[in-house]
């Protein structure tokens, strides 16, 4: 731990680096940033939800230039299908007529791959590509091939059009480890948007990062140190979560069908400590609990029927369950 302590500083000043490229690239959205630095440096994949337009394809494209790693963007369609993203096997005919059976690899085998509106693939499709991101191996033909290290999905989603697609379902949107909501920049971030997209100049980010440097802050990661009190805190926010529980929140109990399940508190805790990190800390504290709990939670909670009808966003939800356990503390 001692030797851990001291190269912590060095991670941070990574993370940052990194950081201060993108934003050279990205106007704003300084949160969606350091959310999508929490899932990457925790091992994890995002789900970005926002209108077309905000710069998301923009974003993981810039992440990927300034961590120097491999990129591919599937656009999902209806017409997608699984051969699609993860490869076929194909004959190679030779020049004396013979025939040889040759696997062409998907755009998959990426490190950082953009599932650009996952939501428009069909849920067979869908399937496919979240079997991929959790076991990180994809197999075709009985043969079973290992996917790039590192390896990161980061899937979009747009919240406006909803004829024609098929929302993930409960399971399969836990297994990304936050859902981040790229908002609509402010009046002075458009002029900035406008003035870098319509010059001669066009910034581009510097690689801050190489591939080791990433697996060993996601190595270290794992090594910060979670005491039982600040554990606690976080068991107690998800099971708070759940209407069934007593110390629940009234309106988790009037407005929540289901809480989250045991990724969840998973998910909050790498991502936490990702956080810490990046703060020059080896430890975890409650801050950072409540800090990545939102983004970690949020495509966790199910309504129910009068919570949807009220129009009732998680994000309130959880807010109002943090507000219970930072009074008590």
């Amino acid at each position: 731990m001692l030797e851990h302590t001291a190269d912590v500083k060095k991670w941070s000043g990574t993370i940052a680096g990194v950081r201060e490229q993108i934003a050279k690239v990205i106007v704003g959205q300084e949160d969606v940033v350091e959310q999508m630095l929490w899932c990457i440096f925790a091992g994890g994949h995002a789900l970005l939800e926002g209108i077309p337009g905000l710069g998301k394809t923009a974003l993981v494209r810039t992440v990927s230039d300034t961590l120097d790693l491999s990129f591919s963007r599937i656009q999902f369609t209806p017409d997608l299908m699984p051969s699609d993203i993860t490869g076929t096997n194909i004959i190679s005919f030779g020049p004396q007529g013979s025939a040889e059976m040759s696997f062409q690899p998907g755009p998959v085998f990426s490190s950082i791959v953009l599932a650009d509106e996952i939501n428009r693939a069909s849920p067979k499709t869908q399937s496919a590509m979240l079997e991929a991101m959790q076991e990180q191996t994809v197999t075709v033909g009985g043969e079973t091939r290992s996917l790039p290290r590192p390896f990161f999905v980061l899937a979009t989603q747009n919240p406006l059009e909803q004829e024609g697609t098929y929302p993930l379902p409960e399971a399969q949107l836990d297994r990304f480890m936050l859902k981040i909501l790229v908002s609509y920049p402010s009046e002075e971030e458009l002029k900035e948007i406008v003035r870098r997209t319509t010059s001669t100049a066009q910034p581009l980010a510097d690689k801050a990062a190489s591939a080791e440097e990433l697996l060993e802050i996601r190595q270290a990661v794992k090594e910060v140190l979670l005491a039982d009190e600040v554990l606690d805190f976080g068991v107690r926010l998800l099971m708070m979560t759940h209407p069934e529980e007593a110390a629940a929140p009234e309106m988790v109990k009037s407005y929540v069908r289901f809480g989250s399940g045991p990724r969840g508190i998973q998910s909050i805790v790498s991502a936490a400590k990702v956080r810490a990190v990046s703060k020059g800390r080896m430890h975890v504290s409650t801050g950072d609990i409540s800090a990545v709990a939102i983004p970690a939670l949020r495509h966790r909670l199910f309504l129910n029927f009068e919570g949807q009808s009220l129009g009732i966003v998680t994000d309130h939800v959880v807010r109002e369950i943090l507000d219970v356990l930072e009074g008590g503390k």
